[in-house]
Protein backbone atom coordinates (compact mmCIF):
# COMPACT_ATOMS: atom_id res chain seq x y z
CA UNK A 1 0.00 0.00 0.00
CA UNK A 2 2.74 2.49 0.93
CA UNK A 3 4.48 2.07 -2.42
CA UNK A 4 1.30 3.01 -4.29
CA UNK A 5 0.82 6.09 -2.12
CA UNK A 6 4.42 7.20 -2.64
CA UNK A 7 4.18 6.67 -6.40
CA UNK A 8 0.99 8.72 -6.53
CA UNK A 9 2.63 11.46 -4.47
CA UNK A 10 5.56 11.70 -6.88
CA UNK A 11 3.19 11.87 -9.84
CA UNK A 12 1.21 14.62 -8.14
CA UNK A 13 4.36 16.65 -7.52
CA UNK A 14 5.35 16.51 -11.18
CA UNK A 15 1.88 17.61 -12.27
CA UNK A 16 1.83 20.58 -9.87
CA UNK A 17 5.43 21.55 -10.68
CA UNK A 18 4.39 21.81 -14.31
CA UNK A 19 1.65 24.25 -13.32
CA UNK A 20 3.55 26.22 -10.65
CA UNK A 21 7.38 26.16 -10.91
CA UNK A 22 9.33 26.01 -7.66
CA UNK A 23 10.81 29.43 -8.41
CA UNK A 24 7.30 30.89 -8.18
CA UNK A 25 6.82 29.31 -4.76
CA UNK A 26 10.19 30.61 -3.59
CA UNK A 27 9.21 34.14 -4.62
CA UNK A 28 6.19 33.94 -2.31
CA UNK A 29 8.11 32.96 0.82
CA UNK A 30 8.53 36.54 1.98
CA UNK A 31 4.74 36.94 2.17
CA UNK A 32 4.29 34.21 4.79
CA UNK A 33 2.20 35.08 7.82
CA UNK A 34 3.10 35.11 11.48
CA UNK A 35 5.18 32.32 13.01
CA UNK A 36 3.21 29.61 14.84
CA UNK A 37 5.80 27.26 16.34
CA UNK A 38 4.50 23.70 16.06
CA UNK A 39 6.84 21.92 18.45
CA UNK A 40 6.25 24.46 21.20
CA UNK A 41 2.54 23.63 21.11
CA UNK A 42 3.34 20.00 21.93
CA UNK A 43 5.67 20.41 24.90
CA UNK A 44 3.43 22.20 27.36
CA UNK A 45 2.39 20.54 30.63
CA UNK A 46 0.07 17.56 30.14
CA UNK A 47 -0.74 15.83 26.89
CA UNK A 48 -1.42 17.96 23.79
CA UNK A 49 -3.90 17.07 21.06
CA UNK A 50 -3.13 17.48 17.35
CA UNK A 51 -6.59 17.43 15.80
CA UNK A 52 -6.76 16.31 12.19
CA UNK A 53 -8.92 17.33 9.27
CA UNK A 54 -9.40 14.60 6.68
CA UNK A 55 -12.39 13.66 4.60
CA UNK A 56 -11.51 10.05 3.82
CA UNK A 57 -8.66 7.53 3.95
CA UNK A 58 -7.71 4.30 2.17
CA UNK A 59 -8.35 2.32 5.35
CA UNK A 60 -11.56 3.96 6.60
CA UNK A 61 -13.11 5.07 3.31
CA UNK A 62 -15.42 8.10 3.50
CA UNK A 63 -15.24 9.66 6.98
CA UNK A 64 -17.00 12.98 6.56
CA UNK A 65 -18.04 14.26 3.16
CA UNK A 66 -19.93 17.26 4.53
CA UNK A 67 -17.48 18.74 7.05
CA UNK A 68 -16.07 22.14 6.16
CA UNK A 69 -12.52 23.13 7.01
CA UNK A 70 -13.52 26.31 8.79
CA UNK A 71 -16.25 24.69 10.84
CA UNK A 72 -14.16 21.70 11.83
CA UNK A 73 -10.95 23.48 12.80
CA UNK A 74 -12.93 26.13 14.64
CA UNK A 75 -14.50 23.36 16.71
CA UNK A 76 -11.07 21.87 17.37
CA UNK A 77 -9.68 25.19 18.55
CA UNK A 78 -12.64 25.89 20.85
CA UNK A 79 -12.35 22.35 22.21
CA UNK A 80 -8.77 22.86 23.35
CA UNK A 81 -6.66 21.29 20.59
CA UNK A 82 -3.02 22.39 20.70
CA UNK A 83 -2.35 22.08 16.96
CA UNK A 84 -3.88 20.94 13.69
CA UNK A 85 -3.03 18.33 11.10
CA UNK A 86 -4.44 18.89 7.61
CA UNK A 87 -4.37 16.15 4.96
CA UNK A 88 -3.44 17.61 1.58
CA UNK A 89 -3.29 14.39 -0.46
CA UNK A 90 -6.18 14.64 -2.92
CA UNK A 91 -6.26 11.24 -4.58
CA UNK A 92 -6.49 9.07 -1.47
CA UNK A 93 -7.63 11.45 1.29
CA UNK A 94 -9.71 14.07 -0.52
CA UNK A 95 -7.48 16.89 0.68
CA UNK A 96 -5.86 19.89 -0.97
CA UNK A 97 -3.56 22.83 -0.44
CA UNK A 98 -6.72 24.94 -0.38
CA UNK A 99 -7.70 23.08 2.80
CA UNK A 100 -4.37 24.17 4.28
CA UNK A 101 -5.02 27.81 3.40
CA UNK A 102 -8.56 27.68 4.75
CA UNK A 103 -7.38 26.18 8.03
CA UNK A 104 -4.77 28.91 8.36
CA UNK A 105 -7.43 31.59 7.95
CA UNK A 106 -9.96 29.93 10.25
CA UNK A 107 -7.87 29.51 13.40
CA UNK A 108 -4.74 30.56 15.27
CA UNK A 109 -3.32 27.08 15.87
CA UNK A 110 -0.04 25.84 14.35
CA UNK A 111 -0.65 23.53 11.40
CA UNK A 112 1.03 20.34 10.21
CA UNK A 113 0.84 19.59 6.50
CA UNK A 114 0.19 15.86 6.45
CA UNK A 115 1.02 14.24 3.14
CA UNK A 116 3.50 11.86 1.58
CA UNK A 117 6.42 14.28 1.35
CA UNK A 118 8.79 12.85 -1.26
CA UNK A 119 10.21 15.94 -2.96
CA UNK A 120 11.60 19.29 -1.71
CA UNK A 121 9.01 21.01 -3.89
CA UNK A 122 6.37 19.98 -1.35
CA UNK A 123 8.24 21.79 1.42
CA UNK A 124 7.92 25.06 -0.49
CA UNK A 125 4.25 24.32 -1.14
CA UNK A 126 3.75 23.78 2.57
CA UNK A 127 5.57 26.97 3.53
CA UNK A 128 3.65 29.29 1.21
CA UNK A 129 0.23 27.72 1.84
CA UNK A 130 0.14 28.10 5.59
CA UNK A 131 1.89 25.10 7.15
CA UNK A 132 4.12 25.45 10.20
CA UNK A 133 5.32 21.84 10.06
CA UNK A 134 5.49 18.88 7.70
CA UNK A 135 5.28 15.13 8.10
CA UNK A 136 8.37 13.15 7.07
CA UNK A 137 7.68 9.40 6.96
CA UNK A 138 10.88 7.43 7.50
CA UNK A 139 9.42 4.45 5.64
CA UNK A 140 8.93 6.61 2.53
CA UNK A 141 12.45 8.04 2.24
CA UNK A 142 15.99 6.76 1.85
CA UNK A 143 18.49 7.98 4.45
CA UNK A 144 20.02 10.65 2.20
CA UNK A 145 16.56 11.85 1.13
CA UNK A 146 15.38 12.00 4.72
CA UNK A 147 18.44 13.94 5.84
CA UNK A 148 18.21 16.41 2.95
CA UNK A 149 14.46 16.90 3.37
CA UNK A 150 14.81 17.47 7.11
CA UNK A 151 17.59 20.01 6.63
CA UNK A 152 15.71 21.92 3.92
CA UNK A 153 12.51 22.00 5.96
CA UNK A 154 14.38 23.51 8.88
CA UNK A 155 15.93 26.09 6.52
CA UNK A 156 12.38 27.06 5.59
CA UNK A 157 11.48 27.36 9.28
CA UNK A 158 9.20 24.33 9.13
CA UNK A 159 9.15 21.95 12.06
CA UNK A 160 9.22 18.24 11.16
CA UNK A 161 7.17 15.41 12.59
CA UNK A 162 9.40 12.44 11.74
CA UNK A 163 7.20 9.35 11.67
CA UNK A 164 8.31 5.81 12.56
CA UNK A 165 6.57 2.47 13.02
CA UNK A 166 9.24 0.05 14.24
CA UNK A 167 12.60 -0.08 16.02
CA UNK A 168 14.64 0.19 12.81
CA UNK A 169 12.80 3.29 11.68
CA UNK A 170 13.13 4.80 15.14
CA UNK A 171 16.88 4.32 15.00
CA UNK A 172 16.99 6.14 11.67
CA UNK A 173 15.01 9.04 13.16
CA UNK A 174 17.38 9.20 16.12
CA UNK A 175 20.42 9.20 13.83
CA UNK A 176 18.81 12.18 12.10
CA UNK A 177 18.52 13.80 15.56
CA UNK A 178 14.87 14.59 14.92
CA UNK A 179 13.29 16.76 17.61
CA UNK A 180 9.72 15.53 17.15
CA UNK A 181 9.13 11.82 16.62
CA UNK A 182 5.76 10.43 15.62
CA UNK A 183 5.06 6.81 16.46
CA UNK A 184 2.44 5.55 14.03
CA UNK A 185 0.43 2.64 15.36
CA UNK A 186 -0.68 1.88 11.80
CA UNK A 187 1.45 -0.48 9.73
CA UNK A 188 1.73 1.32 6.39
CA UNK A 189 2.25 -1.95 4.52
CA UNK A 190 -0.79 -3.79 5.85
CA UNK A 191 -3.00 -0.99 7.20
CA UNK A 192 -3.46 -2.77 10.54
CA UNK A 193 -3.45 -0.68 13.73
CA UNK A 194 -2.04 -1.69 17.10
CA UNK A 195 -1.63 0.95 19.81
CA UNK A 196 0.87 -1.37 21.52
CA UNK A 197 3.41 -0.09 18.98
CA UNK A 198 3.75 3.15 20.94
CA UNK A 199 4.27 1.34 24.23
CA UNK A 200 6.88 -0.95 22.66
CA UNK A 201 8.95 1.88 21.17
CA UNK A 202 8.70 4.47 23.96
CA UNK A 203 11.49 2.94 26.13
CA UNK A 204 13.94 3.41 23.23
CA UNK A 205 13.22 7.13 22.80
CA UNK A 206 15.85 9.24 24.60
CA UNK A 207 14.84 11.95 27.05
CA UNK A 208 14.45 15.35 25.45
CA UNK A 209 12.60 14.16 22.36
CA UNK A 210 9.01 15.22 21.74
CA UNK A 211 6.87 12.13 21.06
CA UNK A 212 3.56 12.05 19.21
CA UNK A 213 1.41 8.91 19.19
CA UNK A 214 -0.61 8.47 15.98
CA UNK A 215 -3.51 6.26 14.80
CA UNK A 216 -6.00 4.12 16.65
CA UNK A 217 -6.60 6.53 19.54
CA UNK A 218 -10.14 7.62 20.37
CA UNK A 219 -10.72 7.90 24.13
CA UNK A 220 -9.66 9.96 27.10
CA UNK A 221 -8.57 6.81 28.93
CA UNK A 222 -6.10 6.01 26.13
CA UNK A 223 -4.71 9.54 26.29
CA UNK A 224 -4.16 9.28 30.03
CA UNK A 225 -2.29 6.00 29.63
CA UNK A 226 -0.11 7.43 26.86
CA UNK A 227 0.67 10.48 28.97
CA UNK A 228 1.64 8.20 31.84
CA UNK A 229 4.38 6.54 29.75
CA UNK A 230 5.81 9.85 28.57
CA UNK A 231 4.03 10.61 25.30
CA UNK A 232 3.82 14.39 24.75
CA UNK A 233 1.02 14.58 22.18
CA UNK A 234 -1.46 12.52 20.22
CA UNK A 235 -2.65 12.95 16.64
CA UNK A 236 -6.30 12.05 16.22
CA UNK A 237 -8.35 12.27 13.05
CA UNK A 238 -11.06 9.68 12.46
CA UNK A 239 -12.54 9.84 15.98
CA UNK A 240 -12.93 13.60 15.64
CA UNK A 241 -14.04 13.72 12.01
CA UNK A 242 -16.64 11.05 12.64
CA UNK A 243 -18.04 12.65 15.79
CA UNK A 244 -21.53 14.14 15.73
CA UNK A 245 -20.21 17.12 17.71
CA UNK A 246 -16.55 17.77 16.94
CA UNK A 247 -16.13 20.42 19.64
CA UNK A 248 -17.64 18.20 22.33
CA UNK A 249 -15.43 15.27 21.29
CA UNK A 250 -12.36 17.50 21.31
CA UNK A 251 -13.26 18.74 24.80
CA UNK A 252 -13.71 15.17 25.96
CA UNK A 253 -10.27 14.20 24.69
CA UNK A 254 -8.43 17.29 25.94
CA UNK A 255 -10.21 17.33 29.29
CA UNK A 256 -11.28 20.92 28.62
CA UNK A 257 -14.51 20.41 30.54
CA UNK A 258 -12.48 19.31 33.54
CA UNK A 259 -10.68 22.64 33.78
CA UNK A 260 -7.47 21.38 32.18
CA UNK A 261 -7.32 23.72 29.21
CA UNK A 262 -4.53 25.78 30.72
CA UNK A 263 -1.88 23.67 29.03
CA UNK A 264 -3.29 24.62 25.65
CA UNK A 265 -3.14 28.36 26.29
CA UNK A 266 -0.31 30.61 25.08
Amino acid sequence: MIEQLISAARQGVEERRGQVPQADLESRLSARGEDRPFREALVRPRLSLIAEFKRRSPSAGEISATATVGGQVGAYERGGAAALSVLTDERHFGGSLEDLREARSACDLPILRKDFIVDPYQLYEAAVNGADAVLLIVRALEDRELEAMYAEARELDLDCLVEVHDAGELQRALELDADVIGINNRNLDTGTVDIATTYELMPDVPAGKTVVAESGISSRVELEELERVGVDAVLIGEALMGAADAEAKTRELTGADEGTREHHLP
